[in-house]
């Protein structure tokens, strides 16, 4: 999948998710808001220039978001993005308008729209995880130019071969190629227990 597929995606199929934002005092803040549209820039979605979420993201720049789909835990996929923000204002906000319908009945007049604003998260990452799939999948990605980074378990060359690791996944994504143990990254729940058993002191978190 590219980028743009986990836009498209959380736009048109999570659509509403949970964001976090950090206050004043360095302390998280949650709230309920839907993503409304996205291009191959970032994702957009609005707020009202009243509100505590707006003053939050002119102060810090910065948001975190997470949605999900499925109707239970083993058929759920979520979709996080991470990432900085930046208020684009009102020209967009007739688009947005146009592919979020309902947003008429909670702005029904043009001087209630007034107190919006739209924002683009332009910059960050971005982790998709589905529990449908055995074994199940985690793909990380970034976007807008931000710095790849190596997240999650790795083993490196102080492995013996052992396999205690193996025995002890719960994805079974343990292979072992030369000898030598490989953790398949896309299948891994980062649950640490590789670490945890290995004698050698041969995985480490990155």
């Amino acid at each position: 999948m590219q980028n743009i597929d986990f836009f498209r995606f959380l736009t048109n199929e999570i659509h509403s998710v949970i964001a976090a934002t950090v206050d004043e005092n360095g302390l998280p803040v949650t709230c309920a808001m839907d993503i409304m549209d996205f291009d191959e820039n970032g994702l957009y979605f609005l707020t009202a220039k009243g509100k505590g979420l707006y003053r939050r993201l002119k102060q810090m720049g910065y948001i975190a978001l997470t949605g999900m789909k499925g109707d239970d835990t083993m058929s759920r996929t979520a979709l996080s993005i991470r990432g900085k923000v930046k208020e684009i204002g009102e020209h967009r906000l007739p688009l947005l308008f146009e592919k979020n319908p309902y947003m008429r009945e909670i702005y029904p007049t043009a001087e209630s729209v007034s107190a919006l604003t739209v924002f683009q998260i332009y910059e960050g990452s971005g982790e998709w995880f589905d529990l449908s799939k055995k074994p199940i999948e985690r793909i990380s990605f970034t976007f807008g130019g931000a710095d790849e980074k190596e997240s999650g378990y790795y083993i490196n060359a102080e492995c013996n071969g052992c396999k205690a690791c193996q025995k002890v996944c719960p994805q079974s994504c343990i292979d072992f190629v030369g000898g030598k143990a490989v953790i398949r990254q896309k299948n891994c729940l980062h649950c640490g227990n590789c670490m945890n058993i290995c004698p050698a002191g041969a995985v480490e978190i990155r």
